[in-house]
Parts: C-alpha cells; structure tokens; sequence
C-alpha cells in the first residue's frame, strides 16, 4: 500500500495518504476529492531505487550508511 503526498485544491492542506486499493483519496480538513498529487523523497526513493546524497562521498553499498564504506557492522 502507497503513502502518496497531496495537496488539496479547495483549501490547500497538505498532507500524506496512505492509499488502499480503488479507495478514492480526500482531503481530511475539507473532504475534497479534488488533489495534486505531489513528489515525495519517499515516493520517488521507493520507485526509483536508491541514490547516495549529493555531495557526500558515498554509501558503504551494503547498507547505504551515508558516513561511507566501513561505518557500520554490515562490512
């Protein structure tokens, strides 16, 4: 089941939703059904696999700690 970030267009409450099947996604403070559906770093990691940071000096690769190869007890 997705979580997906929306933003209301009757009265642009942000929020996150998890979505259940053909469940029609509304807004909780105004019940609107009328959404944008946003990007989400969660949403676009989940789909798109997984980038070390920008900047940094990369991931261990075993288990992605950002502080880089043999920082944790996976190596």
């Amino acid at each position: 089941m997705p979580i997906f970030e929306y933003v209301c267009r009757e009265c642009n409450h942000r929020f996150e939703l998890l979505v259940q099947g053909s469940v029609e996604a509304a807004c909780p403070e105004c019940r609107a059904t009328t959404l944008d559906k946003q990007f989400s770093s969660f949403g676009v990691g989940a789909t798109g696999g997984w980038a070390p940071p920008s900047g940094g000096g990369g991931a261990c690769g075993s288990c992605g700690d950002p502080r880089g190869p043999g920082a944790c007890s996976m190596n």
